[in-house]
């Protein structure tokens, strides 16, 4: 069975659950082989093989931390040249989608960009698209190269399936690009102690309708009592109630999680485009006429300052 590389996502070598998610999809059409950048892949591989890494190709380097993509992209395709690989998966991150960009370029090979779905193909791995805000799914294959293919976090239920997991050393040779824009300083982001928005299982979100800042807490309370995230409607994040990085739609974060709770929320396609992949949808809005409606699961019209105390109530009761 052909090799497929997988980039492998992780923080100091913890791996992160959408690597796992890309794995499990990657046994579907090959045989996974997990590249890792940076510190930790002897303790990352464990991990690894237990999803079902047949090798690790490792890599340290101080310009994968001191330099921008660049390096990473010369990693992943030395990666490339060493295993001739059926295809390449990626997280559907910010990073993620310009590595595989790029590595595209390098190759000469067709990319698929936040895919939720891949299947093995009589031509090769065919990917499974929510295009055009939301409104229609669509399959697609590449037709020229190797396939590149990013996938959007919680497209796949992570399972384990043990593999061999065995390191190997990557040879890497950085070009001249590599450290053309460096980095001169980080800060760390204050922890909330929820959830990482696009790799939640549950988010929570509030728009328009929570009127203000100080109404926000009443959204936070009900995502701490589900082990959510928070989320926000460019309508609450553009009047300054909720920080951008929250903002889910199409011209901020998309989200797939199993829950989605909107409250307060109508429904524009901006807003949609960024949720609608959603596996259960949960609508509170005192306007039983707001296009949100149309696409949920469940609906509540109601107003949220008293239809969302009683659920966080509810829940915290049912969990005692």
């Amino acid at each position: 069975m052909a090799e497929v590389l997988v980039y492998v996502d992780h923080v100091d070598g913890a791996v992160r659950k959408p690597t796992l998610e890309l794995l499990t999809l990657a046994r579907g059409i090959g045989e996974p082989v997990a590249v890792h950048l940076g510190p930790g892949a002897e303790e990352a591989a464990k991990v690894l093989g237990e999803y079902g890494a047949t090798r690790v190709l490792a890599a340290d380097a101080p310009e994968f931390g001191d330099y921008l993509v660049v390096p990473k992209v010369d990693a992943l395709q030395a990666a490339y040249d060493s295993v001739s690989p059926a295809a390449v998966l990626v997280p559907s991150s910010a990073e993620g989608k310009e590595i595989a960009a790029r590595l595209a370029v390098r190759t000469g090979s067709g990319i698929i960009t936040d895919a939720i779905d891949l299947e093995a193909g009589d031509e090769g791995p065919v990917a499974t698209q929510s295009v055009f805000a939301a409104a229609f799914t669509t399959k697609s294959r590449i037709t020229r190269g190797t396939p590149v293919i990013t996938v959007k976090p919680n497209s796949a239920a992570p399972e384990a399936a043990p593999a061999a997991g065995a390191v190997e050393q990557l040879a890497v040779t950085f070009g001249d690009a590599a450290t053309g824009t460096k980095v001169t300083s980080r800060t760390a982001r204050e922890s909330t102690g929820r959830p990482e928005l696009t790799e939640a299982a549950i988010v929570v979100s509030g728009g328009r309708g929570v009127n203000g800042a100080e109404n926000f807490p009443v959204i936070e309370a009900l995502a701490d009592s589900l082990g959510a995230a928070v989320g926000a409607s460019r309508a609450a994040v553009d009047a300054g109630w909720y920080p951008h990085s929250h903002q889910v739609g199409q011209t901020g974060k998309s989200v797939s999680p199993q829950l989605y709770i909107a409250a307060g929320i109508s429904g524009a396609i901006q807003h949609r485009a960024g949720m609608q992949t959603s596996k259960t949808i949960v609508a509170i809005n005192k306007d039983a006429e707001a296009p949100i409606f149309d696409l949920v699961d469940y609906g509540i019209v109601g107003d949220l300052f008293e239809v969302v105390p009683q659920l966080t109530e509810e829940v915290k009761t049912r969990k005692g």
